[in-house]
């Protein structure tokens, strides 16, 4: 199997997709309080580009945290 392949199944499998989107749900939630806490505050409009990219990033790198690991230890 390749790689790529193998990341993909490991970045799917064993609870990896469950624990990372807690993680962006967490993350996310205080990145998003921090970079626009005061426009939600105001009752202004948010930038939801901002807001996606703001949950999207912890997700992918707890993915790729836990592929990387598994791949190491894996040898």
């Amino acid at each position: 199997m390749g790689i790529w392949r193998r990341a993909i199944a490991l970045a799917m499998s064993d609870g990896v997709p469950a624990r990372a989107l807690m993680m962006a749900v967490v993350i996310g939630t205080i990145l998003n309080t921090i970079n626009q806490g005061d426009v939600i505050v105001h009752g202004e409009p948010v930038n939801w580009l901002k807001l996606m990219l703001t949950y999207l990033t912890p997700y992918v790198v707890s993915t790729h945290g836990a592929v990387m690991a598994r791949l190491h230890s894996a040898g």
